[in-house]
């Protein structure tokens, strides 16, 4: 038996018996065996080298013979006395680890031998390297396992930058593992080992270190920890994305032979002249001279979801009506002894859309008493999904009461008190209905104020963006007039004729027809409500005979839906119409919703040129609408235009029978007293060549004059200035982006290809989401448009 500390020469083993006692020792570092199992297999292994090993510690021999026989050839030096450990409980102080690496490092500093350059997890790799000679292959890395000697893959050595070499075989005796330390000892009480044999108990001793007992499996903690320790540090971060470096930094190029605009700059589009003619001073002084001196002329018929007209809104009744409003809410509102309300606040207006005579009503009695309505959709639940950003515009106008009708105020959702709930995001409000009994007759000697059109305010329409945010769209008094005289001129509207309406009379269209551009000509508009359109979509066509109307305003989808209704139907006449305005005609796909309607309803009187497309948006209103050959407009025209040229803003001709083209139809002129250019839709708004698409621009009296309250977008759309290739304005005054993506083809007819909201870019190409549909619709048309809708 030698001594504790004594050095020890190695005694070379057979091959198999040192394989089977490395398999032994990993058995037990694994914790698959204890350690008197361990102690028998291993006796039983030695006693076939007894007559070989004689004198020598049995515990000595094994861990001896474990180096092979290139490490054991050489002498091996002496070992510094180590630290004594006499107790079991000394594994579990931090100090004894600290100390034992302490030691290691200065033993490697005095040996000038480098360190390995990559942490190892010494349960993992210490016997495995023990094992492998230096001139085979070394043991596979992978993290959280252990391998078995026989199933260690073949790497050559060279090919791992982060493994140090193998030293020289002439120091190899006195090169152990980076994880032996010099100062361990058997956690069995057994004498220290030569270096060789410490490099075999550097597995058990440094879990003994750690406090965990080498006869006990490992637990997940520690082996966690022995896994993180082993892990190489981390990289850079520019070595995580090394195989797609280049990539990420390669700029895509456009490509050089894609079609480029290749006409000259296109000048600004000058409308006719406004005519001159004996316009009312006011839309307001219109309502007051046919309320006085036409009072029964019908002004507004509403109809039911049954399509019987269930009340008549003449002008003497829409003024006086108006009158009451205006008087009660400037006299009978108040709060603490002080009005309620005082001229330029903002109002809304919560109106269904079967009611238009009681919206007409509040929207006028508003006007008259100098306050703005702000028409909404009348909210459907407390947490409605639209209601916070309606709440919004609420919020940023200033809206303090609600106007509604005695049955539209039941529908609403209530409190416990009665009254009705604030709904989601939205500012306190007074509720108001006005119905009759609730108004208060004004004096003989009260009169409202009947101001000149100015620049002030007269009403605000919301607008959704794509985003979802909804804003509000300041109309003031002079484009409000501005607006009704140009459409008036347009469409060559007379006094008392017949406007059947289909659309929403609170926005858009809608409004700017049935209940503005109507009063200014003392039209009667008969409405007819949404309920009914589903129920009835022949409802529309119906009353045009019913009332032998002169125009009907309607969208492709009502035309649609009237193509699917009108079946058996042989009483129908369209000859009275003499202006069909179809309000979405900027759609691409409206087009074939008016050829299907054409080609089945001509034989039924209608004529070709009376079906009208328009153009609009919320900023500009009305931008421009084809206008009957009777008031000089020039015949329609179809653009068949190359989906790849659109793609890259450039307008080609193409043939018509491929499905890889867009046909669109004209929206007519630029309407009067406005100037219309195109400009480039990135950056700069330069002018647009001739065969460019690009953003309308419209400079006008008739058009919106702000996003009320939002300054900054407010200056980015309505204060645009466009320029010529050269850098200079092209107007003294500023110009109104319209969303609307377009350009001016011959007799100055505009084409609108989509809108701005639509727009997607892709690879240096534009696609719109119009184009999605239009593409569809030239598949298959009228089975796609019925499962659509």
């Amino acid at each position: 038996m030698a001594e504790r500390g004594c050095p020890l020469e190695a005694v070379p083993l057979p091959a198999e018996v040192r394989e089977s006692l490395a398999e032994l020792e990993l058995e037990l570092s694994e914790g698959d065996i204890t350690q008197k199992g361990y102690e028998k297999k291993r006796a039983k292994l030695l006693a076939r080298c007894v007559p070989l090993i004689q004198g020598v510690d049995p515990s000595l021999q094994v861990e001896n013979s474990i180096l092979g026989p290139a490490q054991a050839s050489a002498p091996a030096p002496k070992q510094p006395k180590p630290r004594p450990s006499n107790a079991r409980d000394e594994r579990f102080r931090s100090d004894v680890h600290t100390e034992a690496v302490q030691a290691a490092l200065a033993k490697y500093k005095e040996r000038k031998m480098p360190m390995p350059s990559k942490r190892r997890s010494v349960l993992t790799h210490t016997s495995v390297e023990a094992y492998t000679p230096p001139d085979t292959s070394s043991a596979s890395e992978d993290e959280g396992s252990l391998q078995r000697p026989g199933r260690l893959a073949s790497a050559p050595l060279q090919s791992r930058p982060s493994v140090e070499p193998w030293p020289d075989p002439a120091i190899q005796g006195s090169s152990t593992s980076s994880s032996a330390s010099s100062t361990s000892s058997h956690p069995g009480g057994q004498p220290a080992a030569t270096p060789s044999a410490a490099a075999a108990l550097a597995g058990p001793a440094a879990l003994a270190r750690v406090g965990v007992p080498v006869n006990s499996r490992v637990s997940s903690k520690i082996q966690q920890l022995l896994n993180t320790l082993k892990r190489p540090k981390r990289p850079p971060l520019k070595e995580f994305f090394v195989d797609d470096f280049e990539e990420l930094l390669e700029v895509q190029q456009p490509d050089p032979n894609q079609p480029k605009p290749e006409g000259s700059q296109m000048a600004v589009l000058r409308g006719e002249p406004l005519a001159e003619g004996s316009w009312p001073p006011s839309l307001l002084a219109a309502l007051q001279q046919w309320g006085t001196t036409q009072p029964r002329a019908p002004c507004l018929t509403a109809l039911d979801t049954a399509g019987k007209a269930v009340y008549t809104l003449t002008y003497g009744k829409l003024w006086s009506r108006s009158l009451k409003l205006a008087y009660t809410l400037l006299n009978k509102l108040t709060n603490k002894n002080e009005p309620l309300l005082k001229p330029g606040d903002r109002v809304a207006l919560v109106f269904p859309n079967s009611d238009p005579v009681m919206f007409m009503v509040a929207f006028y009695g508003c006007l008259l008493a100098e306050v703005v309505p702000v028409p909404i959709e009348v909210p459907l639940t407390r947490k409605d999904a639209g209601s916070q950003q309606v709440g919004f515009l609420l919020g940023s106008c200033g809206v303090s009461l609600a106007l509604t009708t005695d049955a539209c105020q039941k529908g609403l959702p209530k409190a416990q008190t009665g009254e009705v709930v604030t709904f989601k995001g939205w500012p306190p409000l007074t509720w108001l209905v006005i119905d009759g009994k609730h108004l208060t007759k004004p004096p003989k000697d009260w009169h409202p104020a009947m101001q000149d059109a100015g620049p002030q305010t007269a009403y605000i329409e919301y607008k959704t963006s794509k985003e979802g945010s909804t804003v509000g769209v300041a109309v003031s008094h002079v484009s409000l007039l501005a607006q009704c005289q140009a459409l008036t001129q347009a469409c060559g509207y007379s006094e008392a004729e017949t406007l059947t309406n289909v659309l929403d009379f609170k926005r858009d269209a809608g409004l700017w027809h049935g209940v503005l551009t109507s009063i200014l000509n003392r039209l009667h508009v008969v409405s007819i409500p949404y309920a009914l359109m589903k129920a009835n979509p022949l409802s529309w066509i119906q009353k045009v005979c019913v009332y032998k109307a002169q125009a009907a305003l309607v969208k492709s989808r009502d035309m649609h839906w009237s193509l699917l209704a009108q079946r058996g139907q042989r009483d129908v006449s369209l000859s009275s119409l003499r202006l069909l305005i179809v309000a979405d005609g900027a759609n691409p796909w409206s087009i074939s919703s008016c050829d299907a309607f054409l080609n089945v309803f001509q034989a039924r009187g209608l004529r070709p040129e009376v079906i009208c497309p328009c153009a609009s948006s919320p900023e500009a209103l009305t931008v421009a609408i084809r206008r009957p050959p009777d008031l000089g407009g020039p015949p329609p025209r179809r653009a068949v235009l190359s989906m790849s040229g659109l793609s890259h803003g450039v307008i080609r001709v193409d043939a018509e029978e491929k499905l890889s083209v867009l046909t669109v139809q004209d929206v007519g002129q630029v309407m009067p007293g406005a100037n219309v250019c195109v400009v480039k839709v990135e950056g700069t708004p330069h002018l647009c060549k001739t065969d460019e698409v690009g953003e309308i621009c419209v400079d006008s009296s008739a058009t919106a004059t702000a996003y009320y309250g939002l300054l900054g977008i407010t200056k980015n759309v309505f204060e645009t200035v466009p320029v010529t290739a050269g850098g200079a304005p092209v107007s003294d005054r500023p110009f109104t982006r319209t969303g609307l993506l377009g350009f001016i083809g011959p007799d100055d007819l505009v084409f609108v290809v989509g809108k701005l909201d639509g727009l997607m870019v892709v690879g240096f190409r534009r696609h719109n989401a119009d184009d999605v549909v239009a593409t569809a619709l030239a598949v298959e048309p009228m089975k796609f448009v019925y499962r659509g809708r």
